[in-house]
């Protein structure tokens, strides 16, 4: 029997505030390659920190699994550009907002799919098949899109953020989410997938997985993970009420989704979450959010509220998502987006917004459990 391992927790910087003249970091997504490369990316907000603006994606890559960084460097839409900002009155016809960066590790080919979005209307896929290093010419899937309006007749359109996965069937599976009020505004909305049979050569519409009815309030943002038994589980944002996370989950990551429901245990924020399956453990998942939800002058939960980004926190089930004994503070302070991945040896990294930078934490599961 090996000896237990120490508990490891180590963190570093990844995309600061400044770097490369970039005002703000924001919207992490972190995987690992079928090499082992760490892939860290996230929005770079040029001029300001909203989600609206003059906006690329920085990519940085690391070697030694997330203890060392190397230069970031801009991928994603360097071509012609595609302007118009219709959240901004003022010169907002010239800019270009580049969002939610989506990475997608294909263990078969080993390339990865990298997809991303325009101005929150169009959407656009790339590949790389040298670890992350170059960049094919990105090909338009706003198409894909289309046979969403069944449901809703969307305005917006966006992947992730985070990362997408590879189900055991080999189908590529990305989050996505529609909204269909005004043009621009990101509500009121729903929560769906995209996926991909062919390695990433075409893309095809799911079925609505949480729609806006019924008490789930304007779904989101959305992670996913592939459960033991090879159901896909989401885990949703909303506004909703209950303050809580939303749970689906469908055999084939695409179809036949399970009635949505809240989980008690995973306290919602308003704040993009991040999970992941540890794929040396079945049935062992890590989730990170800000654990917090919006209290009252009573300091009673407020229903519908929404709780203070901060508190970072890594949850730990052994059940697949069934319950989550485990609750581990990573960052008490001001802390919102987050992305997580596992690398060969079994650390998870998180790569995650801190104050104003984003910074990437590697632990290891005797870390989240130990007192």
């Amino acid at each position: 029997m090996l000896p237990a391992a120490q508990p490891l927790l180590e963190k570093s910087d990844v995309f600061t505030v400044g770097m490369n003249g970039v005002s703000r970091y924001r919207i992490p997504g972190i995987v690992v390659t079928k090499a082992g490369t760490v892939l860290a990316y996230s929005e770079a907000r040029k001029t300001g920190s909203s989600d609206w603006g003059e906006i690329e994606v920085h990519l940085r890559r690391s070697t030694d699994g997330g203890r060392t960084w190397l230069p970031a460097k801009q991928i994603a839409h360097l071509g012609e550009r595609l302007e118009g900002n219709p959240h901004k009155k003022a010169d907002g016809a010239h800019e270009q907002t580049v969002n939610n960066p989506v990475a997608i590790v294909d263990r078969i080919t080993g390339a990865i799919e990298f997809l991303y979005c325009i101005n929150y209307a169009r959407c656009f896929a790339m590949r790389s098949t040298d670890d992350g290093l170059t960049w094919s010419k990105p090909v338009d899937i706003t198409a894909t899109f289309e046979p969403f309006r069944k449901y809703y007749d969307w305005k917006v359109i966006a992947t992730g953020p985070g990362h997408g996965i590879q189900i055991k069937s080999g189908r590529l599976v990305v989050p996505i989410w529609l909204a269909y009020g005004k043009t621009g505004d990101h509500s009121p909305s729903a929560a769906a997938l995209i996926y991909s049979d062919d390695h990433g050569k075409t893309w095809q519409a799911g079925e609505l997985a949480v729609p806006n009815k019924d008490g789930f309030g304007n779904p989101n943002e959305t992670m996913l993970a592939e459960l033991s038994d090879g159901r896909v589980m989401l885990v949703t944002r909303s506004g909703s009420k209950p303050n809580r996370k939303i749970i689906t989950t469908s055999a084939d990551g695409a179809t036949a989704w399970s009635q949505p429901a809240f989980h008690e245990q995973l306290w919602e924020p308003v704040c993009m979450a991040s999970i992941v399956a540890h794929p040396a453990q079945p049935g062992t998942l890590i989730f990170s959010n800000p654990h917090r939800v919006g209290l009252g002058k009573d300091g009673k939960e407020t229903p519908g509220s929404r709780g203070k980004r901060e508190n970072l926190s890594i949850k730990l089930s052994r059940d697949d998502g069934k319950t989550w004994p485990i609750n581990k503070t990573l960052e008490p302070g001001s802390s919102a987006y987050s992305d997580l991945a596992v690398l060969p040896d079994g650390t998870v990294v998180c790569l995650y917004e801190c104050k104003q930078d984003i910074q990437a934490a590697r632990f290891n599961l005797e870390w989240i459990a130990a007192p």
